[in-house]
């Protein structure tokens, strides 16, 4: 029985197809040649690899299952690693899915690897690195499963799973606390409220409403200092805007529970991976 996870790899397969014309030419497919080869994948630059089971999902909706790579999901690989898939798949299939399984092989290893680097330093202080909705438009998914397997926790996966009261909010209904009370009045028993905050004297105003969640946001060093003494125990800190590689141990202040980068979605920096075949003698 296909399961929910194998029904929508499905469906964004289809779709992912879709755009790279599968279905627009009605014999190409079926008039390509079915002699079968031997593939593998090259692993050309170090990385942490993610994205394994799209990957095999293009093959699977051609009609050609792979042999799990489930043993080198979230692996760190070094350049030169080889990883060889089944004996013979035929020529037709192969040609057809690499680009797309490619692809999404690429983009959920490059994002798993530059999550990775954040997380092997920020987990030194005990602090945890989340996502944002900063993703690609139709790869949400994808990439936050990425982010997942470099290390990194999930933020929320859309607008619903937490209410977050960013500046907007507060300058269309005046203020944190109407804010809240706009989100309060829509009685979500379970949802939480997290609220972004820019300078000390909204953390006051935060803290006075009862707010158990705050966004530190594009705070200063000295800023953050003065926030944690005023921390109180059942109290998150999440730090969010302008931290790099390069700064991110700067911020790792103790105290801090958790640390907000979009960059690990929208400027993760590219691997290369690539796919190779001949024909099976």
């Amino acid at each position: 029985m296909a399961t929910f996870e194998s029904q929508q790899l499905k469906r964004d397969i289809e779709r992912f197809l879709d755009e790279d014309d599968f279905f627009k030419h009605p014999l190409y497919f079926s008039k390509l040649p079915r002699h079968e080869v031997e593939a593998q994948l090259f692993i050309k630059s170090d990385l942490t690899l993610a994205g394994t089971p799209w990957f095999e999902a293009t093959f699977d909706f051609l009609g050609y299952p792979l042999k799990s790579l489930k043993e080198w999901e979230g692996q760190q690989l070094k350049k030169g690693t080889q990883i060889k898939l089944n004996d013979g798949i035929p020529f037709a299939v192969a040609l057809t899915a690499e680009r797309v399984a490619l692809n999404l092989l690429q983009r959920a290893s490059a994002v798993a690897t530059h999550t990775k680097k954040f997380v092997d330093i920020a987990q030194k202080y005990n602090i945890k690195i989340l996502d944002t909705r900063k993703t690609t438009p139709g790869l949400r998914n994808l990439e936050k499963y990425a982010v997942v397997q470099g290390g990194g926790f999930n933020h929320r996966m859309g607008q619903t799973d937490l209410w977050m009261i960013k500046d907007n909010h507060k300058k269309c209904f005046g203020g944190v606390k109407e804010a809240m009370d706009f989100f309060q009045g829509l009685q979500a028993f379970y949802t939480p409220i997290e609220v972004e905050i820019h300078d000390l004297k909204e953390l006051d105003t935060a803290m006075k409403l009862g707010v158990r969640h705050m966004m530190l946001d594009n705070f200063s060093l000295d800023q953050l200092k003065a926030a944690l003494l005023v921390k109180q125990p059942d109290v998150t800190y999440e730090i969010s805007g302008g931290v790099t590689l390069e700064n991110l141990e700067s911020y790792c202040l103790k105290g801090i529970d958790a640390i907000s980068v979009g960059a690990l979605t929208h400027s993760a920096p590219s691997v290369d991976i690539s796919f190779k075949y001949e024909i099976k003698k």
